[in-house]
């Protein structure tokens, strides 16, 4: 019981530390926010004038899933950078000597990226009504619970990654390598469906795709059945998220543990 209450509070201690350094980060959420805000509304409003819209879906409606969906990979997958940092500084190496098990420290720094992804992800929110999309209470809580499970994964998934890496340097090469073929290849910009018959193939493999699809189902029900709507059902998408999250959860336990 004394062990468990242990890695309850460093889990608490953990996430407060992160979502502490990025409230106090403000050109960290500005820089993060303004990214798929311009997608949105400079790339997504120059690209709707040469797309009709489809099932009483705009271009920039069919987008904003994406959007959301940018806001997520980036922020969950980034925030990984500070066990980079931690490691660096020395924090890193204070946390493995204390009584406290290795995926507390895991499962901490995943709490902290989807807290954080959420609290962008609810900025976003404000667009909504914005781009004449209409959701009830209902789908704006599934809206969250499937952002949160997309998030808790890519930051788990970060984890993973960072866990291998020594230096800041090599973790931004690494995952500039990952993160933009993610996003490219989700259907957050273009419908799955109409992709050349190798690129949609990769889109099965890339766990953003389902995140991404999963919040179309939410947002754009109303076209389901049409190239702008969602590919696959609902409860498929999450499903795959949850597998890739477990996957991930214990690959990232697995690497930290060697790499501490």
């Amino acid at each position: 019981m004394t062990t468990l209450r242990h890695n309850a509070k460093a889990v608490y201690v953990i996430t407060f530390r992160e979502f502490k350094k990025f409230v106090r980060e403000r050109s960290r959420l500005l820089g993060t926010m303004a990214r798929p805000i311009l997608w949105l509304f400079v790339v997504g409003g120059g690209l709707s004038r040469m797309v009709q819209p489809e099932g009483g879906v705009s271009y920039l409606q069919f987008i904003f899933p994406g959007m959301i969906g940018m806001t997520i990979l980036f922020a969950s997958i980034f925030s990984a950078i500070s066990i980079v940092w931690d490691r660096e500084f020395g924090f890193l190496k204070e946390i493995l000597v204390a009584p406290i098990s290795r995926f507390s420290v895991v499962f901490g720094k995943a709490v902290a990226g989807t807290c954080i992804s959420l609290v962008q992800v609810l900025i976003m929110v404000v667009f909504i009504p914005v781009l004449g999309i209409h959701i009830t209470l209902a789908q704006f809580f599934l809206l969250i619970f499937s952002a949160g499970m997309l998030a808790f994964s890519l930051t788990s998934f970060g984890i993973l990654v960072a866990s291998r890496m020594s230096s800041y340097e090599g973790f931004n090469i690494i995952m500039n390598f990952i993160v933009m073929p993610m996003f490219f290849l989700s259907g957050a910009m273009y419908p799955v469906g109409k992709l050349p018959p190798v690129l949609k193939e990769l889109t099965h493999f890339n766990p953003l795709t389902y995140g991404v699809d999963a919040l179309k189902n939410v947002l754009l029900s109303g076209a389901a059945g049409t190239s702008m709507g969602p590919e696959y059902p609902l409860v498929f998408d999450l499903s795959i998220i949850a597998a890739f999250m477990a996957v991930a959860v214990v690959l990232a336990n697995w690497s930290f543990r060697k790499a501490g």
